[in-house]
């Protein structure tokens, strides 16, 4: 009977010689056989158990010949700390995200420190955004919408497992919003631009509609930034994501309907311009 680390080299190298991510194999061995990180390496020479050798390896070719991502496989994401339920009706959440969330909170403690706020976060795919939020800072009152019901059918669920309590609307940008007031908006909308070569394995799973963003990325920034002042306070916070290369731009634009906000871009950990804040103090 093979050991673990035998199948971890077997699909390691599968992985390899159809040009996918290695990185991979190792979660899908991990899950598949129940393991934590720790569990694994001090089990590396032991011998795989046939149920679990045979979900991997089914596993191992959903990812590699069919293209299927490894998250998807697994059937869940780690997220700032929380595991959240995936599918392919939702965005799978990438580290870079974690930070939006974190920079948020630090603004929140700087503008509103200890105060009850309401947050609305536009656009929340999987939840993992309001989710976070609001398990981290209960003085959050959060919202979150989004345009696919399938979507919020996850998010709930995220809610509901993590016991967060949030107010899901479906509906399209701001428009579910209408008549509301709110505090902080954050949001991590499609951004990649409709003409940009995309990877298969994130085109041919990853819902579309949560990739694209316009001819220039940029189509739900001039939305959201065009209406925003219909539902904020004066004394407000909005946090975006976007494209490393677009950050100029949206705080161009950002300027054009907040000219006395301060309005700043912030780097992710890969050094790229990932964020941009706007404080309407």
């Amino acid at each position: 009977m093979p050991t673990f680390a035998q199948m971890l080299r077997q699909g390691e190298k599968i992985a390899r010689a159809a040009g996918m991510e290695a990185s991979g194999i190792k979660l899908l061995l991990m899950h598949f056989s129940g393991l934590t990180p720790t569990q694994m390496y001090v089990s590396l020479d032991e011998p795989m158990p046939d149920t679990a050798k045979g979900a991997f390896l089914e596993a191992v070719d959903q990812y590699v010949n069919h293209h299927r991502p490894v998250q998807y496989l697994m059937g869940y994401v780690s997220f700032y700390g929380y595991d959240f339920t995936v599918n392919d009706a939702v965005l799978i959440p990438r580290f870079e995200t974690e930070e939006l969330v974190a920079n948020i909170l630090v603004h929140y403690d700087e503008m509103f420190r200890g105060q009850k706020v309401q947050l609305v976060d536009v656009g929340t795919g999987s939840g993992c955004v309001a989710i976070s939020l609001a398990k981290e800072e209960p003085n959050l009152l959060v919202t979150a919408t989004d345009i696919s019901a399938d979507a919020l059918a996850v998010a709930k669920a995220n809610a509901e497992k993590l016991g967060a309590n949030i107010e899901f609307l479906q509906g399209d940008m701001l428009k579910p919003l209408a008549g509301r007031k709110f505090d902080i908006l954050v949001s991590n909308p499609p951004y990649i631009p409709e003409t940009e070569s995309v990877a298969e394995i994130i085109k041919d799973n990853e819902p579309n509609i949560a990739l694209f963003g316009g001819n220039d990325g940029l189509k739900f920034y001039r939305i959201i930034l065009s209406e925003a002042k219909n539902i904020l306070n004066p004394m407000s916070i909005l946090g975006f994501e976007h494209g490393f290369d677009k950050a100029a731009e949206i705080r161009s634009i950002a300027k054009s309907f907040f000219p006395s906000a301060e309005i700043f871009t912030v780097q992710d950990m890969t050094k790229r311009d990932r964020m941009t804040f706007i404080l309407n103090r």
